[in-house]
């Protein structure tokens, strides 16, 4: 299918690996100039090389923390203008919430509701202006089903995920559609690390924790990034207009409800 977006420009947050390599990778084969932005400049680097080999897309590397000040001054200077954003960081530390301080929660807020808004915020009136937008917040799974342990995760993409609703409805005429992406587990290296930590508290193997993971997925296997780059890449094609602040869950079947 052509998603009728090959010479878009786009940025995607997190990219030199996991979820947010996907995306960036499945833009640049849909024909897209994409910014890729990380905290690892040598990761990025290699990433970026990756996919100029396998699209030929012209991909940009900024190497820098999207979750500060400074790191969003240099991705807006880098980019003033974009048609795609794609909004993307790392979740905070799973703990208990009597342990979590107004730091713990100030940082996790700044990261993962704060910074995809002041992004949209710097971007959506110039999309509206050209009349065509997309934006990504990719989230997590945790939105519908929340974890115990992950308070800070759900507490942050929560309120973002209630901010968007409102600034979807809002964009909508303007030709600027806004969606989350909700992404159960993946096969990468953050879901990698998390099974490894399970394993070693329960004194079982890694290899027993993934597959106690994959038992509770109906679709009886972790999640391929790429399919979930394939998804992005459509929520910010011409075919996706209609699609309008929806949360989009991504996770084998894990989550039991309708709604």
């Amino acid at each position: 299918m052509d998603l009728g977006i090959a010479g878009r420009r786009a940025v995607v947050c997190a990219a030199s690996k996991g979820l947010g390599r996907a995306s960036a990778m499945a833009l640049a084969a849909a024909g897209c100039d994409v910014l890729i932005t990380a905290r690892g400049a040598e990761r990025l680097e290699a990433t970026a090389d990756e996919i100029r080999r396998a699209t030929g897309a012209t991909v940009t590397t900024l190497a820098g923390d999207v979750t500060t000040k400074e790191g969003r001054a240099a991705i807006l200077a880098a980019r003033p203008e974009t048609d795609i954003l794609v909004n993307n960081a790392g979740g905070p530390p799973p703990g208990n919430f009597r342990d979590w301080d107004e730091e713990a929660w100030a940082r996790a807020i700044e990261a993962n509701m704060v910074t995809p808004i002041m992004l949209m915020r710097a971007y959506v009136d110039g999309m509206a202006a050209r009349g065509f937008g997309r934006v990504v917040n990719i989230t997590s799974a945790a939105v519908k089903a929340p974890i115990p342990v992950l308070g800070l995760s759900n507490g942050a993409r929560a309120g973002l995920t209630g901010f968007t609703a409102g600034l979807a409805r809002e964009m909508a005429p303007k030709g600027v559609v806004i969606n989350n992406l909700l992404p159960g587990t993946f096969a990468t290296d953050r879901i990698e690390a998390t099974l490894k930590a399970e394993a070693e508290r329960t004194g079982i193997s890694l290899e027993a924790a993934r597959a106690a993971a994959v038992r509770q997925i109906p679709a009886g296997r972790l999640g391929d990034p790429q399919e979930f780059g394939e998804i992005c890449a459509f929520l910010c094609s011409v075919q996706a207009a209609f699609l309008i602040g929806q949360n989009i869950l991504v996770d084998g079947g894990k989550y039991p409800g309708t709604m």
